[in-house]
């Protein structure tokens, strides 16, 4: 009997170990970078997320800008945020959405149509920068 009791201690150790694991990974937490298509040709980009109590936080930097993100959110998976860069008088709100697998998220960019028309949708691949 006592044997079985310290297996099954052990048992639920490890099991604990991997589940607080796997929680830590199925979190969009750390630094991420990608290449995306802009107006101008391909654009790289860096982002700092942090997820603290189920809230959403970090930064979006590109060439031109590092903006804070908005409207964020991360729930089973999905994630979406916004950021918003301003050139004179003129204020644009991109919109993020993708799907976090391990160390990648895959998604979509939206950003508003040039004079403005109507918005653009392009791919969005981020990995996970190590």
């Amino acid at each position: 009997m006592k044997i079985s009791s310290k297996i099954l201690g052990l048992v639920a150790a490890v099991v604990l170990t991997a589940t607080a694991f796997a929680a830590d990974m199925a979190s969009p937490a750390g630094n991420w970078k990608w290449t995306s298509e802009g107006r101008n040709g391909p654009q790289e980009a860096t982002a700092k997320f942090e997820l603290k109590d189920g809230k959403l936080t970090g930064a979006v930097t590109n060439p031109r800008a590092e903006t804070a993100i908005s409207e964020a959110s991360f729930k089973d998976g999905a994630i979406a945020f916004v950021t918003e860069l301003t050139f004179g008088e003129n204020k644009f709100v991109i919109k993020y959405a993708g799907k976090l697998e391990g160390d990648t998220i895959k998604g979509t960019i939206e950003r508003p149509g040039f004079n403005g028309g109507e918005a653009t949708k392009t791919p969005w691949t981020a990995t996970r920068a190590k």
